[in-house]
């Protein structure tokens, strides 16, 4: 297709080739749309110093016409956009103690990712050649700050930012964009919905270092460490998940199990006091409390790796279950996650609903959309902000408890940076 927009006597022409994709008789792809986004050509042009991005065929503002006065930025781990970019994000993910403590770090991290990054590149190539979580998250932030200017004109200008952990835009070169602006209020807003000492909580340590490393700052800083029941969250996921069961055929609806899959985490993560597990199993009970029940679900974990006992039952131990109790049709739903990347794409999508769902003899296993460009969801995130902004409090009331078995003391020394902030 080719996608044409105009804007000041400028013509933009953009010619979108997708890449062959994958069929499946018995699985309609929900991940499809998400795929062939991030395989669209994207270009940055430069129009009377206003910077405007081209993703999917559509053109979006990156800037403000004025200085910005809050700066909110978007914390999640991140995901290549290339091929080549695979082994450096390996790299960075397997050096971060926070998540994956290693005896010798230094010296086994770049090993692990060299060893790796040939069965990754694989997987990215086949979901189109690199993670979209870039590209929806901008889609994401442009609809949030669009909101956010008209419903929190006090804090207003906004601009958005994007802080990854693991490829760029990387949190410590974001923070240094943020100085540079010259903001007087800077939010960090985790996009992992449920707190997670591995998750939100390296990126919080993250900002703590570099503020340490650097010295000081200028802005005032708070953070929105956790949202997992707020109420528009839970309507997107409710509306994502109706619209799904209505594409399984008529005479099955009633039957479908809903499988609300999450990351899991090693147990020894959990036995410390990880609030994780309990704020997934609060979203998911919202959103059957929306749904009236309607559906027998379970709670499932994915993404094991390695030898260590994880958190479970795992998502394709569940499966393969509910095949040999002859329950047939399955929805799965990605909970802890915001957008499409390659848990969704390849390992739900690919992995289970196609590969293992034809050795079991599943014949009805779908996927619910990914939140992505939700309306609901866009509005959820600008209504957080909002009322984080409006309380003036440095953060949720929950985050100065460390977990009680806590062995990192960056923990400790992060709640205290945020917890001194004066806001007003």
């Amino acid at each position: 297709h080719a996608h044409v927009e105009y804007r000041k006597s400028l013509q933009l022409f953009i010619i979108i080739a997708p890449s062959p994709l994958p069929s499946n008789q018995t699985v309609a792809r929900r991940g499809r749309q998400a795929m062939l986004s991030s395989i669209a050509t994207r270009a940055t042009i430069q129009l009377s110093n206003r910077a405007l991005t081209v993703a999917g065929g559509r053109l979006y503002s990156t800037q403000t016409d004025q200085k910005p006065k809050t700066g909110v930025m978007l914390l999640n781990l991140g995901g290549p956009e290339t091929l080549e970019a695979v082994h450096d994000f390996l790299f960075r993910l397997f050096s971060d103690k926070d998540i994956i403590p290693l005896p010798a770090q230094n010296f086994l991290a770049p090993r692990i990712a060299k060893r790796r990054t040939p069965k990754i590149q694989k997987q990215y190539a086949k979901i189109g050649g690199g993670s979209p979580i870039k590209m929806w998250t901008e889609k994401q932030a442009e609809g949030m700050i669009k909101i956010l200017d008209e419903i929190s004109p006090e804090t207003a200008p906004h601009k958005y930012y994007i802080g990854f952990r693991y490829a760029h835009p990387l949190t410590e070169d974001t923070i240094d964009k943020m100085e540079s602006d010259g903001l007087e209020q800077a939010v960090a807003f985790t996009q992992y919905p449920q707190y997670s000492c591995s998750t939100t909580g390296s990126s919080l340590n993250a900002i703590y270092r570099h503020i340490k490393a650097t010295g000081s700052t200028n802005m005032k800083w708070s953070i929105i460490d956790r949202w997992p029941t707020h109420p528009l969250f839970i309507k997107a996921f409710v509306e994502r998940i109706s619209a799904e069961i209505k594409r399984f055929p008529e005479e099955t609806q009633k039957e479908v199990v809903i499988l609300f899959s999450a990351h899991s985490l090693p147990m020894k993560v959990v036995n410390r006091g990880d609030p994780y597990p309990a704020e997934v199993a609060a979203t998911v009970y919202k959103v059957m409390e929306e749904l009236n029940f309607s559906h027998q679900y379970r709670l499932v974990w994915q993404s094991k790796v390695g030898p260590l006992p994880w958190l479970g039952p795992q998502t394709d131990e569940v499966i393969e279950g509910l095949a040999k109790l002859n329950r047939k049709s399955i929805l799965l739903v990605p909970i802890a996650f915001t957008s499409d990347h390659i848990e969704t794409l390849h390992e739900l999508d690919l992995e289970y609903a196609e590969e293992l769902a034809h050795k079991c003899g599943i014949t009805n296993i779908r996927r619910a959309e990914s939140l992505n460009d939700s309306s609901t969801f866009i509005q959820a995130m600008a209504h957080i902000v909002s009322r984080h902004l409006a309380s003036g409090e440095s953060c949720s009331s929950q985050l100065p408890l460390r977990c009680p078995l806590c062995v990192n003391p960056v923990c400790g020394s992060m709640r205290q940076l945020f917890l001194h902030q004066k806001l007003v």
